[in-house]
């Protein structure tokens, strides 16, 4: 008896339209995040009004008429790397902040990560922009809710880990807590001081956020409501 033969899919001839639409949206995301490297350390070393968009087109080995083309203006990809790094710089501190194993170290983690960039300083120059830009204004938007909301889950899966008492709802502690460290680095930042004072003002700011596990608490979520009650307590 003959064998079988085996159905394979064939390869998509490389002149097919379909594999040309995937190769040309590679080729852009590739050269969109070429475009965003280099403008980002270019931005943060020059500021927005020092650096040209043919610096920037230099950087990343690209044309100028690539920058308009993607972002179509200079004020755009600041705004967009801005918050690029800001997201980097949210993912940093909830991998740095996987360590801790107490509400003090859990905080102090985070504050130290944030303060030991100027991303956020990168980013509160975009804020600054988008008031006179407002076209602008929906990105950072998009930016600030996903830093909100991340912070949130990353936080909350820590205080259920540990079984902390939380003092606040992870929601309202996630956006205190950017909003704590974009007050304290646009001023720090203005006034020269250092980031080990930055991360210093932050934990002084912050204070406690929640209270480490004890007994029979250490394996479940607790929140503490209006009342200074925990969630369910006194509930029939």
């Amino acid at each position: 008896m003959a064998p079988k033969s085996v159905q394979t899919t064939p390869e998509m001839p490389a002149d097919d339209p379909r594999h040309a639409a995937r190769a040309t949206r590679t080729a852009g995301r590739e050269m969109r995040s070429r475009l965003l490297d280099g403008a980002s350390r270019l931005f943060r070393e020059r500021g927005l009004a020092g650096t040209s968009i043919s610096d920037i087109a230099a950087a990343a080995d690209a044309f100028p008429s690539q920058i308009t083309y993607y972002f179509r203006t200079k004020e755009a990809l600041f705004v967009e790397a801005a918050c690029r790094e800001m997201l980097y710089l949210a993912r940093a501190t909830e991998q740095a902040a996987l360590q801790a194993h107490t509400p003090r170290q859990y905080t102090h983690a985070l504050a130290e990560t944030v303060t030991a960039t100027d991303s956020v300083a990168f980013f509160a120059e975009a804020l600054t922009l988008t008031r006179r830009r407002q076209d602008l204004a929906p990105l950072v938007e998009r930016t600030i809710e996903r830093l909100h909301s991340e912070g949130a889950r990353a936080y909350a899966s820590q205080v259920e880990r540990h079984g902390w008492r939380s003092l606040r709802a992870p929601e309202e502690s996630s956006r205190r807590f950017w909003a704590v460290a974009i007050g304290v680095m646009v001023e720090g930042h203005a006034m020269g001081r250092s980031a080990e004072d930055l991360c210093g003002e932050m934990l002084r700011v912050l204070g406690d956020q929640a209270t480490p596990s004890s007994g029979a608490d250490s394996a479940r979520l607790r929140l503490v409501d209006d009342d200074n009650k925990p969630d369910g307590e006194g509930s029939s």
